[in-house]
C-alpha cells in the first residue's frame, strides 16, 4: 500500500524526450529584436530575454543577439522591418545591474527605459523577467507577472535524503532552502510566496511544516502516521487539503487554521490523494483507485457525492485545477519493465471538452500558473528531467533542462 501510494503522488517518469509542435497564428505579435550594449556580452541574459518574449505570448523575437550602443537612438537597416528594439546593458561588477531602452524600429523613438539592480549576481534571471513583463505592461498585452515567482521544488540527493529549493522559473538561478533528512510536496503557502508547507520525514511520524523562506522561522502544523502531505491551499490560505493515512488508508482531509479542526472529505476504503480546490471552493478534484485503476474525482466537501471527471486513459494520476480548467497526466502505454508515455490533457470540472496539450513523452506533475493561463509541468529526458511551460492561449511552449537529480515534486 505504502508503495501504491508513493506512485500515486510521487513523479514516475519514463521515456524519451518529445515535445508537441503546434503551428500558432502570430499576427497579433509584436516582432522585437534584442541589441546587447554591455561591455562584456553576456549570453544567459540574451537566452533568458528571449524565453520570456517567447512564453510570453505577446512577442516574435529575432533569435539573433544584436550589439549595439544602448545610449544612441541609431537603428540599423536590417532591424527596421521589426515593430520595437529592446536595447540593453547588464553589469554584474558590484552586483547586478541592467538597463533597458525600448525602441520603435522604425524610427528610434523611445517607448520605455528602466534601470533595474540587485545586490547579488545569482538573481540576475529576475531582473530580466522584471523587465520584459514591465514591457508587456507599457504596451498593454495581457498580464505575465507569473515570470517573477519562484518555483519551489523538492530534488532528491541520495537514499532518503532529499533537499528543498527555490529557482526562477527557467532554472537559471536555483537556491537550497531545505537539507537534510527526507524533505517533501513543498506547497506555496501564500500568493506572495513568503512562505510554504512541505512534510519532513525526519522523525517517526510524517510532520507538515510551515518555513518562512525569508526568516527561517519554522513551525509546525500536523502530523499524521502513514502519510501527510499539503496539496492545496485556499485562496485566502486559512484552509488546507491534506492528503492522510492514520488508518492505513490515504483519505483527504481539509484542515481549518483557525481552529485546528481537520474535517475528513472521503472516506473511501481505497486510495483517495492529491486534492485540488475546484470551481468555489466548495468542491475539489482529487486522484483514486476507486474503479480499479487511478481516475481524477470530484465531490463537494461537504457532501458525500462523488461524480467521475475524466472518461480518457486507465491511468491518470496526477492533476491540477485552476477555477473551472483542470490539467492531467494520463498514461497511453502500458510497459511493465520499461518507458512508458504520459501526455497532459486540458478538460473543465463542469464536464465540457478535453484537449491534448502534448502528443509524445513522459509529461508528468502538470502545475497551472496563478492566473491559469500557463502550465508548468516535467519531461523526462532519459537519465535526467526538463522543465516544461505550455501557453494554454498561444500554445507556444519551452522546455529548460533540469540536469540528472530527480524533482519529487514542485509547485509556483
Amino acid at each position: 500500500m505504502r508503495y501504491l501510494l508513493l506512485l500515486l503522488l510521487s513523479i514516475n517518469l519514463f521515456a524519451v524526450d518529445a515535445t508537441l509542435k503546434i503551428e500558432t497564428d502570430v499576427e497579433h505579435r509584436s516582432r522585437i529584436a534584442l541589441v546587447d550594449g554591455s561591455v562584456v556580452p553576456n549570453d544567459k541574459i540574451f537566452k533568458i530575454l528571449l524565453s520570456d518574449l517567447k512564453i510570453s505570448g505577446h512577442f516574435l523575437a529575432d533569435t539573433t543577439r544584436h550589439e549595439g550602443d544602448i545610449t544612441s537612438k541609431f537603428i540599423e537597416p536590417a532591424l527596421k522591418s521589426k515593430e520595437y528594439v529592446l536595447k540593453y546593458a547588464l553589469s554584474q561588477t558590484t552586483g547586478t545591474k541592467l538597463s533597458i531602452r525600448l525602441l520603435k524600429a522604425s524610427d528610434g523613438t523611445q517607448v520605455f527605459k528602466k534601470n533595474y539592480s540587485i545586490p547579488t549576481t545569482s538573481k540576475m534571471p529576475f531582473l530580466a523577467h522584471k523587465a520584459i513583463s514591465d514591457i508587456n505592461n507599457v504596451l498593454k498585452y495581457p498580464d505575465i507577472s507569473w515570470i517573477n515567482r519562484y518555483v519551489v521544488f523538492s530534488r532528491y540527493t541520495t537514499p532518503r535524503q532529499s533537499e528543498i529549493l527555490l529557482a526562477d522559473y527557467t532554472f537559471n538561478y536555483q537556491k537550497v532552502i531545505i537539507r537534510g533528512g527526507l524533505n517533501l510536496f513543498p506547497k506555496w503557502a501564500d500568493k506572495k510566496q513568503k512562505s510554504f508547507y512541505y512534510t519532513s520525514y525526519r522523525d517517526l511520524v510524517p510532520t507538515l511544516y510551515k518555513i518562512n523562506i525569508y526568516s527561517g522561522a519554522k513551525k509546525k502544523i500536523a502530523s499524521s502516521e502513514g502519510m501527510m502531505v499539503c496539496s492545496d491551499v485556499s485562496k485566502n490560505g486559512s484552509k488546507l487539503l491534506l492528503t492522510m493515512a492514520p488508518n492505513g488508508q490515504a483519505d483527504i482531509y481539509e484542515l481549518n487554521l483557525a481552529t485546528n479542526a481537520k474535517t475528513r472529505v472521503t472516506k473511501f476504503n481505497g486510495i483517495d490523494v492529491n486534492g485540488k480546490y475546484v470551481d468555489d471552493e466548495s468542491r475539489m478534484i482529487f486522484v483514486s483507485n476507486r474503479l480499479g485503476y487511478a481516475n481524477i474525482f470530484k465531490k463537494s466537501i461537504h457532501s458525500s457525492a462523488v461524480s467521475q471527471v475524466v472518461y480518457h486513459g486507465r491511468n491518470n494520476n496526477a492533476c491540477d485545477a485552476h477555477g473551472n480548467k483542470i490539467v492531467y497526466s494520463s498514461r497511453e502505454s502500458k510497459n511493465a519493465f520499461g518507458s512508458n508515455t504520459f501526455n497532459l490533457y486540458l478538460t473543465s470540472s463542469r464536464g465540457s471538452g478535453t484537449r491534448p496539450l502534448t502528443t509524445t513523452g513522459a509529461n508528468q506533475f502538470p502545475r497551472f500558473s496563478t492566473d491559469g493561463s500557463v502550465i508548468l509541468y516535467i519531461k523526462h529526458r532519459g537519465s535526467g528531467s526538463s522543465i516544461g511551460y505550455i501557453n494554454l492561449t498561444s500554445q507556444q511552449s519551452l522546455l529548460f533542462p533540469l540536469g540528472g537529480r530527480k524533482i519529487q515534486s514542485i509547485d509556483w
